[in-house]
C-alpha cells in the first residue's frame, strides 16, 4: 500500500511538472510568432490626386495636387519624381526586405506644362546599394613577402633595415 502512495505522488509530480513544461512551451512559441511589420516609406500616391494632374496641367496644378516632389530632375527641373517603397520584417531583428517599389514621374515640357506620366514599378528598375565603403585603386596590394621577392629596392632596404643589415645610405 505504501509503494502504492509513493506511485501515485510521483505520478502526481510528472503530471504537475509536464503541465508546466507545456504551458511555459506554449508561451514561449506564442512569443515567437511571426510579427510581420510593413514600411511604407515616401509619396504614396492615390488615384484621385494622380487624376488632378493630368497631361496638359501646369506645373502649380502638379505642386498643388500632389504636393512637392521626392526629388525633382537634375537638368532645368523638368521631372518631377514621386518615389515610394514598402518593406516588410518578418520579425524586430531581422533586417527589412524590399517588396515594392513606385516612381511616379511627370515630365513636363519647356512651357512647365505636363506632356507625360510614367509608373516605373521595381520590375522596372534595379535595387543598388549606391553608398560603397571602399574606393577602388589602380596596381597591386603585394604583401612584405611578396615585396620582398619581386626584388624591388624599396623592399630590399626594408628587409635589411629589418634584419640588421646595412643599407646603400650607411655603406
Amino acid at each position: 500500500m505504501a509503494s502504492y502512495k509513493r506511485s501515485l505522488k510521483s505520478n502526481a509530480k510528472f503530471v504537475k511538472s509536464a503541465a508546466v513544461a507545456v504551458a511555459l512551451l506554449s508561451a514561449g512559441v506564442t512569443g515567437c510568432a511571426s510579427t510581420t511589420e510593413v514600411m511604407n516609406n515616401g509619396y504614396v500616391v492615390d488615384e484621385q490626386s494622380l487624376a488632378l494632374a493630368p497631361v496638359g496641367a501646369s506645373r502649380e496644378q502638379v505642386l498643388l495636387s500632389l504636393g512637392s516632389p521626392s526629388t525633382i530632375g537634375t537638368f532645368d527641373g523638368e521631372v518631377f519624381y514621386y518615389i515610394s517603397q514598402k518593406r516588410v520584417r518578418q520579425a524586430a531583428f531581422l533586417k527589412p526586405q524590399l517588396v515594392d517599389q513606385s516612381v511616379l514621374a511627370i515630365y513636363f515640357d519647356k512651357d512647365g506644362v505636363v506632356s507625360q506620366r510614367a509608373n516605373y514599378t521595381l520590375k522596372d528598375g534595379k535595387v543598388f546599394d549606391n553608398i560603397s565603403r571602399t574606393t577602388p585603386t589602380g596596381g597591386k596590394d603585394l604583401t612584405f613577402l611578396q615585396q620582398l621577392l619581386s626584388g624591388g629596392s624599396n623592399a630590399a632596404s626594408m628587409a635589411k633595415s629589418i634584419l640588421g643589415g646595412p643599407t646603400q645610405q650607411g655603406q
